[in-house]
């Protein structure tokens, strides 16, 4: 495993030659670019099933890394908190539009800012492509209020190109 810029590159372009199935729990775990989106609380119509973000994180999410500050047992304290498996990404429509995960499924590569191929943790915030500075914690918005802090940035589409199939 080599490191570029503290991030350690467990084999330089993984997702471009793996699915997503095939992929090492290390391998897998580092596709996560640490935006923080998959952890807002969204709001679900009843009649629609029509899916809309606030800009209100899970009580876990630290708002200036946005990363889980509970991770290994964060399903202890939040127990809907989504384990997220090859499997389950088909079957999440919410997930944000740049994640990776998502990215990945639908044949796209990763962006530029995604620290995997910038070598940089902090790319995702410089990009603008995270929630840090646009989010409260759940802890101070109360479920009455939940309407309120609707947003519709998080799922914005980022810019990302469409993989060519490389003949072998």
């Amino acid at each position: 495993m080599e490191r570029r810029s503290g991030i350690a590159m467990i084999e330089d372009g993984f997702w471009r030659r793996k699915r997503l199935d095939e992929m090492s729990t290390e391998e897998w775990e580092s596709l996560c670019d640490g935006c923080g989106k998959c952890c807002l609380v969204k709001l679900e119509d009843e009649e629609t099933g029509e899916v809309a973000y606030t800009d209100v994180a899970c009580r876990l999410l630290d708002l200036g890394t946005c990363r889980c500050s509970a991770y290994a047992d964060r399903q202890a304290h939040v127990p809907d908190c989504i384990a997220l498996d090859p499997g389950a990404v088909d079957r999440l429509p919410w997930m944000p539009p740049s994640c990776a995960y998502r990215l990945l499924h639908e044949g796209r590569d990763l962006p530029a800012w995604h620290p995997l191929v910038s070598g940089d943790p902090s790319s995702v915030h410089r990009a603008g492509a995270s929630a840090r500075g646009r989010i409260v914690s759940e802890r101070s918005v109360g479920e009455s209020e939940l309407e309120d802090h609707v947003v519709s940035w998080p799922s914005a589409r980022m810019r990302t190109r469409r993989r060519r199939a490389v003949p072998c």
